[in-house]
């Protein structure tokens, strides 16, 4: 924005150089033609008046050393002619003159205007690049009849040359006046944006610094039209607001999760409690109510766990992946046994340190296992590989489960999002949505793809650390 907008300012600016130079620089050259033009006229009036009597008396040779001596000085070429076109006394051949041809056509189109009792005009516009010359013809007038025609072709290079200098000059006040205008817009624009280039980067990390809870940067200040700093304003009081909205969310989920789960496991002891004391029809009904309870209870585990994500406040911290793998593939090794269904642990990132929040990368691989091992069947296996691919560490849970269809693959990590073909399986949906969260704090990605030879493959990529220091994202 900041070059359109620097584009457009000196745009303008040239604009406004181009159109008062071009006009100026043209009326110079008209006024300079113009001058030079009178002023010869002058000159060929004069010797129009005192060509009357030499062609009265037939006595031309009575201006020839006044002729020469103009031709002389002022290196123009005068010839007088008779009315039937023929010269009767010239400047002559003067050193440095003009020479004049009376077979020129200018000279003779003068010529003929002249005889026919027409004054000269105004010819083109005088311009550094014409070297023509200025050719004018003027009658000779005796008791209103044309009796003569006196000619004179000037040099036009002086002039031309003044106009040069002026043109010059105008083009050097011009760049002047345009560097000048680009010293002023560059910081100009500069000030107007500030305002704008601060909003656009609160409003790239908007999203990511009121979901993690940090304070969103200020963008209200006091440079900057006053447009602008209202507009600041106004989005420091939006992103607060939202930051507020969003806390008291994650504040009520939290405080809600925890204040549910003592009366639902006081539910749950009840319905245990009731087994053996009801009667025979409604024992079924007991059962899916301890059931239900039970997936209250999941439910709330996944709240818990989620408001616990979402509140790590941006917080990195460097582990271990092979550790972190180690303990908790140790650990879920007692569920894939009871299952009968076998857990492999394959590769290694060489001591190489992930970014995640803090108990980040637990929480991941808690959900990554518990989903994997929760639909692989028993006799197949699950396996989790580690590894390192530019600066990133990669962990992938690959089991042999039923899968989820190709369309389904963009909406599984969706809060409470079960596919169809899962819905007799204990769960909650916020498992992969979980997974998504913290990847997504650590500034990594999630795929998930569908293997050959069945399944569900999920690869979660973390930023890596090189000095196992704790960080701020």
């Amino acid at each position: 924005m900041r070059v359109r907008l620097q584009a457009t300012v000196l745009s303008l600016v040239a604009l406004l150089v181009f159109g008062l130079g071009v006009p100026l620089a043209l009326s110079v050259a008209g006024s300079a033609g113009q001058t030079l033009f009178l002023d010869r006229l002058t000159d060929t009036a004069r010797f129009a008046s005192l060509a009357q009597r030499p062609l009265i008396q037939g006595q031309p040779d009575l201006i020839t050393a006044e002729l020469r001596r103009y031709a002389e000085v002022y290196g123009i070429a005068v010839a007088v002619l008779n009315q039937d076109g023929r010269p009767t006394v010239t400047s002559g051949t003067v050193p440095g003159a003009v020479k004049l041809d009376l077979a020129d056509t200018r000279v003779a189109g003068q010529v003929q205007s002249a005889l026919a009792g027409r004054h000269s005009e105004p010819g083109p516009m005088l311009v550094p690049w014409d070297e023509g010359t200025l050719v004018l013809a003027e009658p000779v007038l005796i008791d209103g009849d044309v009796r003569g025609v006196v000619v004179t072709e000037s040099p036009t290079a002086q002039a031309r040359q003044e106009v040069t200098l002026w043109w010059v000059l105008i083009a050097t006040v011009g760049m002047i006046a345009f560097c000048l205008a680009l010293l002023v817009a560059l910081p100009l624009v500069r000030w107007i944006l500030r305002p704008v280039r601060r909003l656009d980067e609160a409003t790239g990390t908007l999203v990511e610094a009121v979901v993690s809870g940090r304070e969103v940067a200020r963008v209200g200040e006091e440079s900057g039209p006053a447009e602008l700093q209202q507009l600041g304003r106004s989005f420091d009081m939006m992103a607060a607001s939202v930051g507020e909205a969003l806390a008291a969310q994650r504040a009520f989920v939290a405080d809600a999760s925890h204040q549910l789960r003592n009366p639902l496991t006081a539910l749950k002891l009840r319905l245990v409690n009731l087994e053996g004391h009801v009667d025979t029809e409604a024992e079924e009904h007991r059962e899916a109510a301890v059931a239900e309870a039970d997936r209250l209870n999941q439910v709330l585990d996944g709240l818990l766990s989620m408001a616990r994500a979402e509140a790590s406040a941006g917080e990195l911290v460097a582990v271990d992946v092979d550790t972190v793998v180690a303990e908790r593939a140790s650990d879920w090794n007692v569920v894939a046994v009871a299952r009968e269904v076998s857990l492999e642990v394959e590769g290694s990132t060489d001591g190489v340190r992930a970014l995640a929040p803090p108990r980040g990368l637990e929480a991941v691989l808690d959900a990554l296992l518990d989903n994997a091992l929760k639909f692989t069947g028993a006799g197949e296996s699950v396996r989790v590989e580690t590894s390192t691919v530019d600066d990133k560490v990669r962990l992938t849970v690959r089991d042999h489960g039923p899968g989820l269809r190709a369309e389904e693959l963009e909406r599984a990590t969706d809060r409470f999002w079960r596919s169809t073909a899962h819905q007799n399986v204990a769960g909650s949906g916020l498992g992969l949505s979980i997974v998504a969260e913290i990847v997504a704090r650590a500034g990594g990605s999630l795929k998930l793809d569908l293997p050959e030879g069945g399944g569900l493959r999920i690869t979660a990529e973390l930023p890596r650390s090189g000095s196992g220091a704790i960080t701020s994202s």
